[in-house]
């Protein structure tokens, strides 16, 4: 098997990406917040499919 990749063996282009903020992992894993996230792009998605079919 393949053994665990190490830190030296990351890609250079990507060490120094930029990490999410406390504030962005709080808000990616809230549950409510992605019920509302979700609902709101059914809503808008509906919105076009009928808007489109006039």
């Amino acid at each position: 098997m393949d053994e665990p990749t190490t830190h030296l063996e990351i890609d250079p282009s990507i060490l120094h990406a930029p990490l999410p903020t406390p504030k962005t992992l709080r808000r990616r894993r809230n549950v409510l917040i992605q019920l509302v996230r979700f609902a709101s792009l059914n809503l808008r998605m509906a919105y076009l499919a009928v808007r489109g079919h006039k």
